[in-house]
């Protein structure tokens, strides 16, 4: 896992990341409120429940997300009730933030339209979806899974490539994958769920609180990834 943190700075995301979250801070903080929306078969609980402690951990009340929800089961606390009716009165000074790993279906497309001429911030991280790149106002993509070097250029997107060990040796007898140095250093992409915390490590992380919060961001990544794994939502979510 520290070998993933030190090889985060060469990739780029990190700079993606803080680029989106400063979006993230300027909607939030002129407006009242930060609304969670995932896709029909994806809830981002965990965006949901990191992004709410990086408000309690940084004073920033604004990162204080609502999870909105496709079909709220009967007898769920409040927090947990709020669905897709919520994005039909978003309006000015409320933000979107839709998180798509798969497809935004148009039941979805047609709500955020209307609450985007009413007024609302759209912020999209997605695949690189057509439809939502027409409507945000910032969107971060996140491309499929692939294998990338220490340069941050793609080796592959074959998806059988992507169990290869981190250090990997390329020579002349090694498959055609991009040939690069001998014993070129890769990692696997950054998934989904991985960019999803460097996102909400970063909006923690509001230049004018820093010296209060006396936490770095190479603190919150790497907190951020240690919890990475693939755990249930959590209970209080």
């Amino acid at each position: 896992m520290q070998l993933l943190r030190e090889l985060l700075s060469t990739t780029g995301w990190v700079d993606k990341t803080r680029g989106f979250a400063r979006s993230i801070r300027r909607s939030t903080d002129a407006g009242n409120g930060l609304l969670l929306v995932g896709t029909p078969t994806q809830e981002p609980w965990h965006l949901a429940a990191h992004l709410d402690d990086e408000s309690r951990y940084s004073g920033l009340p604004s990162l204080m997300p609502t999870l909105v929800r496709w079909n709220p089961p009967p007898g769920a606390p409040a927090h947990l009730s709020i669905g897709l009716d919520r994005i039909e009165s978003a309006g000015r000074g409320e933000t979107l933030f839709i998180v798509a790993p798969d497809d935004p279906t148009d039941a979805l497309l047609e709500r955020l339209s209307d609450a985007r001429k009413s007024g609302a911030t759209l912020l999209t991280m997605d695949r690189g979806d057509d439809d939502l790149a027409g409507l945000a106002h910032d969107q971060l993509i996140v491309p499929a899974t692939g294998l990338i070097s220490i340069s941050g250029e793609p080796l592959t997107s074959d998806p059988s490539m992507t169990s290869l060990p981190l250090f990997t040796s390329v020579s002349a007898s090694t498959p055609p994958i991009n040939r690069m140095a001998e014993m070129e250093l890769v990692t696997p992409a950054m998934s989904f769920d991985t960019v999803q915390h460097l996102v909400s490590a970063a909006a923690g992380e509001a230049p004018e609180r820093a010296a209060d919060s006396r936490r770095s961001f190479r603190d919150r990544v790497g907190r951020m990834l240690d919890s990475i794994q693939g755990a249930p939502p959590p209970s209080d979510w």
